[in-house]
């Protein structure tokens, strides 16, 4: 929630370029985005030190375009509900992909790794169900998308850095199941927050 509650903030950047690329379909975008996502997974899964790097790249593509094509379907007019589903169709599985690549590699305890893809599933969860409801989706709570993306951008930077000064870890863990820790945690307390924001909005329309 820390970056989402920013979004704007970003648009000064975002819109020249979803202005340029106003003429393409915002479908595509979305698509592209959880190809990088899948890339992402897989550059994880191999758990290579360079493949790190690889990872960073696609995980940021897939954040940007991620950001974009909602932008572009605004501005050329062709937002829609199908279009909506879509998205939040493939960013689920980019969530999978993403973390499923890291909780399989060998940076990852995969127990760990399963319990912050839990965490995550029902955050997003959680929100859907609110909008399901008639409750407008919510993107509130301490973990929204936005922060985890950010986190697996700049963590790995770090465990690349763990592996070459010290022995991949961190006292107890490597950086990427510090994140997976975090991810298990927050995302477990933002579904609660969100569970609880709905079930107050529920009561008031009873």
């Amino acid at each position: 929630m820390v970056l989402d509650d920013y979004r704007n903030t970003a648009d000064p950047y975002l819109l020249p370029l979803a202005r340029k690329l106003r003429n393409v379909n915002p479908n595509t975008l979305t698509w592209l985005a959880f190809v990088c996502a899948v890339l992402a997974g897989l550059s994880f899964y191999y758990s290579k030190l360079w493949l790190l790097l690889v990872a960073v790249l696609f995980v940021f593509l897939n954040a940007l375009l991620d950001a974009l094509d909602g932008k572009i379907a605004k501005i050329s007019g062709r937002a829609s509900k199908r279009g909506d589903f879509l998205d939040h169709v493939l960013d689920r599985y980019a969530d999978v992909f993403i973390i499923g690549g890291i909780m399989l590699s060998a940076h990852c305890d995969w127990v760990i790794g399963l319990l912050a893809l839990l965490g995550v599933i029902f955050a997003s969860y959680m929100g859907t169900q609110a909008q399901a409801l008639g409750c407008g989706r919510d993107y509130g709570g301490i973990l929204g998308r936005a922060d985890r993306l950010a986190i697996l951008i700049i963590v790995p930077l770090i465990q690349i850095l763990a592996y070459i000064e010290l022995d991949g870890r961190i006292w107890l863990f490597t950086p990427m199941e510090y994140a997976m820790i975090w991810f298990a945690i927050a995302g477990h307390v933002t579904a609660v927050q969100r569970g609880i924001r709905t079930w107050k909005k529920l009561g008031k329309k009873s």
